[in-house]
């Protein structure tokens, strides 16, 4: 965290007022001109977000979602916690671990409601081909964006294409902090609007009243999922310097590019990615033994995410997923944050071609 951060912090825990305020609004209108998209709402998670947008997609028990399993559990969590969503699951690209556009066309019933689509590592899917089979089958799209701020698709940053709601994380690692925090993007002003209702409980904050809690009649219950000032304030700061943090992620990415000798996932053909996971492919089925040898030399590599279709809780949800088999036994994230120095990278390359 910067040095520059401590003096607005205190300044706004000192205010008198650390609820969703001025702070709040400040830390949206950057965000709408960055991403260049008005309808932005932060809240207190990545994962409040997505559950503001299947509680929108979502209408009754047993509507499904199509999804991947190759992510963060956050993603795919609430939509069982949202009246009795239910989980298909759709194949991921081999190499990539991206979700499979041929495979979620497969995939859809007369219960489907919406589409996920997760960026894995900054890598952002193929967009437009997803959102054309949404259009055709009269479909929601979700994306899930939280490793992929700053990611840009077809010359756009995410966030500002045809996706119905876009999420991102502010977690405490990700390119953009607010310590925690994320933000909902909608492309309709209705979902915007409905999505400000619903993250504050359903009340409408901005109603003129003599009552000060301004609880005119609620027509849809809410959550308690908005952002503070206190972590908005953290995040208006680090706003200057988030393009650099993205710029150091990717010059460590193309080191690795230039200087690896082994299996790496490049970047998708319409894509630029923003690089939170640089993922490579140990062949052989020696994997973890790859990673046990990366330990024993100081470094910590990771699988980072489960497959999601393997635990219990969402044991009711099966599917024959060979793509995932092939991309789950090989696939390893090595660092390539921005705090890597230049002979890190240099030391976790020469480990890699070793090995």
């Amino acid at each position: 965290m910067p040095e520059s951060v401590k003096k607005p912090l205190i300044d706004t825990l000192m205010s008198g007022y650390i609820g969703q305020g001025p702070r709040v609004e400040e830390f949206e209108s950057l965000l709408s001109k960055w991403i260049r998209n008005s309808n932005v709402l932060t809240v207190n998670a990545g994962t409040s977000a997505l559950h503001l947008a299947y509680h929108m997609i979502i209408e009754n028990s047993g509507d499904e979602i199509i999804t991947t399993p190759m992510t963060c559990t956050a993603t795919n969590t609430p939509i069982v916690n949202t009246k009795g969503g239910k989980i298909v699951w759709a194949d991921v690209d081999p190499y990539t671990g991206l979700i499979d556009p041929d495979d979620i066309e497969k995939k859809i019933t007369p219960r489907t409601k919406g589409i996920v689509m997760v960026h894995l590592g900054g890598n952002p899917c193929d967009i437009d081909r997803i959102n054309e089979i949404a259009k055709k089958h009269n479909l929601k799209t979700i994306e899930d964006a939280a490793h992929a701020f700053g990611s840009t698709y077809k010359g756009r940053r995410l966030g500002n294409n045809t996706s119905d709601f876009v999420m991102f994380s502010f977690q405490a690692i990700k390119h953009l902090t607010t310590i925690d925090g994320g933000a909902l993007i909608t492309k309709s002003k209705d979902d915007y609007k409905r999505g400000k209702l619903l993250r504050w409980y359903g009340i409408d904050r901005e109603i003129k009243s003599e009552d000060l809690r301004c609880e005119e009649d609620v027509k849809e219950a809410g959550y308690k999922f908005h952002m503070n000032d206190v972590c908005a304030v953290v995040g208006v700061e680090m706003m200057k310097y988030v393009e650099e943090i993205i710029a150091k992620h990717r010059a460590n990415a193309k080191f690795y590019n230039d200087n690896l000798k082994v299996d790496y996932v490049k970047e998708s053909s319409d894509g630029k990615s923003a690089y939170w996971m640089y993922t490579i492919h140990i062949k052989g089925g020696r994997r973890d033994e790859f990673i046990r040898y990366m330990k024993d030399n100081g470094v910590l590599v990771s699988k980072v995410h489960s497959r999601n279709d393997t635990h219990t809780m969402f044991k009711d949800f099966k599917a024959e997923l060979p793509g995932l088999e092939e991309y789950y036994k090989s696939m390893c994230s090595i660092p390539v944050g921005w705090w890597l120095a230049e002979k890190e990278c240099v030391k976790i390359a020469d480990l890699v071609n070793k090995f």
